[in-house]
């Protein structure tokens, strides 16, 4: 964790949509990049659900259905997958509630459920103030706030220090209320306290942490409950304890528990002789207790000033939000005027990264020219951009755009049993080839930036896409993914090669539909929808729908073989896929053994860059990237080299935060193109017919002279496959010149089933010109049961 002085709180601003009232008393939670935030009061208990998309920047209001709860602050609020339980809290001054509602943000539909009373006893009263914590299939209710009489105008307090379980059923709807009989001593009675649960990675059973609170003075006492054996304990803390507090947030990332905020003691007042009479205030405290050491770490004391607004201001009862290492601040109230009995709300939104990112997917390939690439990698959640690095063993001097600087690859074959490379394998029906799958996420943007730009976009880099198929009836959908294969002798080496030229023009527009949904209008699914291909370099497309599920969809990904002497691959999931002896996973033996420095590409916003330049590095510099507190690289002031045709080049990225850069992928290397090769078949379709099914597809756009022919590809079942799934094996099915050929239902018998991602069966077309075959197109089509 960054050093206090280091922190680098971030204010959001630019926001779109309507934006809710400011408050405190409400609760938020998380669902993977939406922050939902309900209840609340400022003049008036709120009763709207809203929604912040952290990707997109955008506020809006979900049309919400069914039994809507009324509004409600100091309720408990928790998140199960996608759906959400509110229990309890307050309606109307002196005037609390014990009922539970529960909402499925897959639908918006609110629905009120009847929990069983406990066996022994009677179930939870009306309260506030309570906390409401998850794990597993469990919530644990602990303490509150109740008013004794029955007169709600007229407020009798009682601090509870009660504790209840309640058992949910698998997806919606809950079993009931138990009250679990609990050893040691208890925790006094509280309300406005914070409870997080936190289980140790690998060892340990699930410990429930309850710290501060109030009761007649504020309290900062740990408590904590081991949920197995259900015992009580107060662990023994090291460090600085956070002062006594109520109405703060408690967030866990990681193995820490991060307390921001909440009311605390005046300072100087000696709270331990007179704790009812003394004067509190807001404080913009942040400290985290490290829950595998129980160490305290202050990160901003109470005594820290802010001069220059650079965090959050004091405030109490405002929401805290987790998402992947980040943490969102929203609202809450920064005092109180005795003379107008007011509260005063902050309108404002923040957020604080508290580690560095983690390293990106490898770089993955998409397209390729004589001069350029098209790459992506995997979203990381929460930053702010990504660094792209590459280098070659070209000499760094001015490039040439001679075709003639690229090798020349007649009569050179690939050595079957050497690590990383595909290879022909003989087969009495057909030509088979080897390849390797891989799988990644889509770009979900369209600007590529070469220019530094961290600042919280807007633009259509949107969370919310879905990828369909052009026929978005047709249930036997197709995906498109392009690899290069030649079966002339003296081209042997082109087919499913790993370092490969792409051509994905034709795939985008022609094969799927990419359509940005109205966050307003959408729905979370309990499920992810992704978009997946594969091809035999990594240079795979995939998409992801956050939001809105679809029954049909299109996977795109091309690649395209590269006549080289050199061919190394490239593995999207290397843990099961080792690289290649030329492909150093560590980017210090990269540079050793090709004595090349890593130069910028340059900072990126979203996850896809187009590549046709790079940044060469000043005399004597070993890196030109600084990040994070130091200001970004001025590539104004960096002299530029070309990509060269025929040339490897190797790539890495890192993602960038609010802490600075992370650490870097794994190594990817692809080879620009030679050009002459026709490009890849596109608009593949797919459709059922008596015999089988009819595959067809669109000439490629750009065929680079006469198309001699087209063939078609199968995967097969083979011993080999079932040794090792990642390897497919293809068979031949179709060579003429004809867009299209039948599939009989005997040759789908034998089909391989692709269960690297969703159940596929997969195909590759490609189309041959006087100088061979260019890349081909891989189609995954999806099974919904695999009755061939």
């Amino acid at each position: 964790m960054a050093a206090p002085s280091l922190l680098n709180w971030r204010r959001v601003s630019s926001f779109t949509g309507p934006v809710p009232r400011a408050r405190h008393g409400h609760r938020a939670v998380a669902i993977r990049e939406l922050m939902i935030i309900f209840g609340g009061g400022n003049e008036g208990i709120a009763d709207e659900l809203h929604v912040y998309n952290t990707v997109t920047n955008q506020w809006f209001l979900p049309a919400v259905r069914g039994d809507i709860p009324p509004g409600c602050a100091a309720h408990g609020f928790v998140c199960d997958g996608t759906r959400i339980l509110v229990f309890g809290g307050m309606v109307e001054y002196g005037r609390y509630s014990n009922e539970l509602y529960e909402l499925q943000a897959s639908r918006w539909l609110w629905k009120k459920v009847k929990p069983h009373p406990p066996s022994s006893g009677l179930p939870p009263c009306p309260r506030l103030g309570h906390s409401f914590s998850l794990y597993g299939n469990k919530c644990y209710l602990f303490g509150g706030l109740a008013n004794e009489s029955e007169d709600s105008n007229n407020n009798v307090p009682r601090y509870l220090n009660d504790f209840y379980e309640l058992e949910l059923q698998h997806g919606s709807g809950v079993v009931g209320w138990s009250i679990p009989v609990t050893k040691g001593i208890v925790p006094s009675p509280r309300e406005s306290h914070t409870a997080v649960i936190y289980c140790k990675r690998d060892s340990g059973s699930p410990k429930m942490y309850i710290f501060g609170g109030m009761c007649g003075a504020r309290l900062d006492d740990l408590w904590q409950l081991d949920l197995e054996t259900m015992s009580w304990s107060k662990p023994e803390t090291k460090g600085t304890v956070p002062l006594p507090r109520s109405l703060h947030t408690a967030s866990v990332i990681g193995n820490k528990m991060y307390i921001f905020g909440g009311w605390v003691p005046h300072k100087g007042e000696n709270i331990e002789t007179s704790p009812h009479d003394c004067e509190w205030r807001c404080t913009s405290s942040f400290s985290y207790l490290n829950l595998d050491t129980a160490e305290w770490t202050t990160l901003v004391s109470d005594s820290q000033e802010d001069k220059k607004n650079s965090r959050p201001r004091p405030r109490a009862g405002h929401c805290a939000v987790a998402i992947g290492t980040r943490l969102y601040f929203w609202s809450g109230r920064d005092g109180y005027k005795k003379a107008l009995n007011s509260q005063v709300c902050c309108k404002d939104l923040w957020y604080l990264d508290t580690e560095k990112p983690p390293a990106p997917s490898q770089v993955q390939l998409i397209k390729a020219t004589t001069n350029s690439f098209h790459v992506k990698w995997d979203e990381v959640p929460t930053v702010e951009g990504y660094l792209l690095q590459l280098n070659t063993d070209l000499p760094y001097q001015a490039a040439s755009s001679d075709s003639s600087a690229s090798p020349n690859m007649q009569g050179v074959r690939m050595d079957p049993h050497r690590q990383g490379s595909n290879s022909i394998i003989p087969n009495s029906i057909s030509d088979i080839v080897n390849s390797v799958k891989s799988e990644h996420t889509a770009m979900k943007g369209t600007s590529v930036k070469n220019k530094p730009d961290l600042k919280a976009s807007n633009d259509s880099n949107a969370s919310l896409h879905s990828s369909l198929s052009a026929n978005a009836s047709n249930h036997n959908s197709c995906v498109v993914d392009m690899l290069r294969k030649n079966e002339d002798p003296h081209t042997s080496a082109n087919i499913g090669v790993l370092s490969s030229c792409l051509d994905l023009r034709t795939v985008i527009p022609e094969t799927s539909v990419s359509s940005t949904v109205s966050s307003a209008q959408t729905m979370v699914t309990q499920q992810t929808i992704k978009t997946e291909s594969s091809s035999t370099n990594g240079a795979v497309v995939k998409d992801e729908t956050s939001l809105t599920a679809f029954s049909t969809k299109a996977e795109v990904d091309e690649t395209c073989a590269l006549p080289a002497t050199k061919i190394s691959r490239v593995e999207a999931h290397a843990a099961t896929m080792p690289f290649s002896k030329e492909t150093p996973s560590n980017p210090v033996a990269m540079v050793k053994a090709g004595e090349r420095q890593w130069c910028d590409v340059g900072i990126f916003k979203n996850n896809t860059a187009l590549v046709s330049q790079f940044y060469l590095l000043p005399k004597g510099k070993q890196s030109i990237s600084k990040i994070g507190n130091a200001d970004a690289p001025d590539y104004s002031l960096l002299k530029k080299q070309d990509l060269v045709p025929g040339t490897g080049y190797r790539f890495r990225v890192a993602a960038i935060n609010g802490c600075g850069i992370g650490p870097f992928s794994k190594i990817s290397e692809f080879k620009t193109c030679i050009p002459g090769f026709p490009g890849a078949p596109s608009a593949v379709r797919i459709s059922k017919n008596v015999e089988g099914i009819h595959l067809s597809w669109e000439p490629p756009t750009s065929p680079s002279g006469n198309i001699l022919e087209y063939s078609a590809y199968l995967a097969i079942r083979t011993a080999q496959i079932q040794d090792n799934p990642s390897q497919l094996v293809f068979m031949r099915i179709y060579c003429g010149l004809k867009t299209s050929c039948i599939v009989t239902a005997g040759q789908l018998a034998n089909a391989h089933i692709d269960y690297t991602s969703r159940p596929a069966i997969v195909f590759r077309i490609s189309a041959k010109n006087e100088k061979g075959y260019g890349p081909a197109t891989q189609v995954r089509w999806l099974q919904e049961c695999h009755c061939w």
